[in-house]
């Protein structure tokens, strides 16, 4: 026995003849979850493709176990091997039960009757995929959601060794999302089956996979795990974000800081300041955070979305240091947001800070934020209807000129010469 249960080595693969990715090398082990991610079009799908021998390889071996899978009887991969990729299947007067039934077939004679057991199987699978209230109905007539539900019913009906998936998420929904993602980790864990799939949401990706594939370009650009591919610079420079951020704390991806002068200051710990930040940089308006230990779920934020972070280090008392650079940068400021700091002996003097916001006449609650950011976003939403209205206006106003211009040219009918009809008379 090999030492990886899958191996791709020095493939080339592309298509009629022609390159897309060139020396890909990678081991897989039993009952990994391996996730392919990168930008659009950089050959994730060619390479599932190419694996799973609907693409002919250019170049290289693949591996499964000991056997090159390209020698293997079609029978015989299609019980190790469960595909579903994502060509919509065009079927006539096939229910969804009846697709899931086709993952038996490499189990059946060739009349493909299928037993008792086999059956069982089918009931088992579609009732793992929650689908049981769409068994009887015809799958042309389902949701794009509730299609991917089936074809990964019917890949588990089929009880493969390992399944490939290209794109298992685009259609469904946050719940079912979840959902799929869920099965496929305790089919690999409880069951020992390999997953290799491909995903657009790199959140996912990086909490749901053993192993990350990077595609971009010509080549592998990374292979390894998630702590190691989900890092900021790596993932700004594998989908070249330059509009914008990735969090590594919270795996998602961030829109650009607001820009101009900071005129105002968030106050904030423990995560009571994100919502603030959400919401300033919503309205497009700059901020300053202060004062935030290094170590504070508020900083990694604030640090993407601010001006600039005022910082101390963490377990330990706020610096005099800190203390009067936010002093300084508060006076610039017109408004000071208390988010719902909480004071410890540690950031003492942050309530220093507070104080000193008060008696500026700056200080400003959460909850008096919240009541003037509904108010400047009804202001907001009002002054784009009257924008609105006004442009219509002159609009119907121009329309008017025209139509008064066309009836000194003689009206709809100006094509004839002025005072004739009165001439005839």
């Amino acid at each position: 026995m090999s030492d990886y249960y899958f191996s791709m080595q020095g493939l080339t693969v592309g298509y009629s003849g022609k390159p897309v990715i060139r020396d890909i090398n990678i081991d897989i082990n039993k009952g990994d979850i391996v996730t392919l991610i990168g930008p659009n079009g950089a050959g994730k799908s060619t390479i599932l493709k190419s694996i799973t021998r609907q693409l002919a390889l250019i170049e290289g071996k693949v591996f499964f176990d000991t056997d090159d899978i390209h020698k293997m009887s079609y029978k015989s991969l299609s019980s190790k091997m469960a595909v579903v990729l994502t060509e919509r299947l065009h079927l006539e007067l096939m229910t969804c039960h009846d697709i899931v039934a086709t993952g038996r077939y490499p189990y059946t004679g060739r009349l493909g009757i299928l037993s008792r057991e086999d059956e069982q199987k089918v009931d088992d699978a579609i009732h793992a995929v929650h689908a049981e209230e769409i068994g009887g109905k015809d799958f042309n007539a389902i949701s794009d959601g509730q299609r991917q539900r089936i074809l990964l019913a019917r890949a588990i009906c089929q009880e493969p060794d390992i399944i490939i998936l290209d794109e298992p998420t685009s259609f469904l929904d946050v719940k079912y999302k979840l959902e799929l993602l869920s099965i496929l980790r305790g089919m690999a864990k409880k069951n020992g089956i390999t997953v290799i799939t491909s995903l657009h949401e790199i959140d996912l990706a990086e909490k749901f996979a053993d192993k990350v594939i990077c595609v971009k370009g010509d080549h592998i650009f990374r292979y390894g795990r998630p702590e190691d591919i989900f890092k900021e610079d790596l993932i700004k420079e594998l989908y070249d974000i330059d509009n914008g951020y990735f969090d590594t704390l919270f795996g998602s991806i961030e829109l650009p800081k607001p820009e101009g002068e900071p005129h105002t200051m968030v106050i904030s710990s423990g995560g009571s300041g994100m919502p603030v930040f959400r919401k300033l940089q919503r309205e497009s308006r700059p901020f300053i955070a202060a004062v935030l230990y290094e170590n504070d779920m508020d900083y990694e934020l604030a640090r993407l979305l601010a001006d600039h972070v005022v910082t101390a280090e963490p377990f330990e008392e706020v610096s005099e240091e800190a203390y009067q650079k936010a002093l300084k940068d508060m006076e610039a400021c017109d408004t000071v947001i208390d988010a719902g700091v909480k004071i410890g002996t540690m950031n003492r003097r942050v309530a220093d800070l507070l104080e000193a916001a008060r008696e500026a006449g700056k200080l400003q609650s959460l909850q008096e934020f919240e009541g003037d950011f509904e108010s400047r976003a009804e202001a907001l939403r009002a002054e784009t209807m009257a924008r609105a209205e006004a442009k219509a206006e002159a609009e119907r106003a121009a329309g008017r000129g025209s139509d008064d211009a066309g009836s000194d040219d003689g009206g709809i009918f100006g094509g004839g010469e002025p005072g004739s009809v009165a001439a005839g008379e």
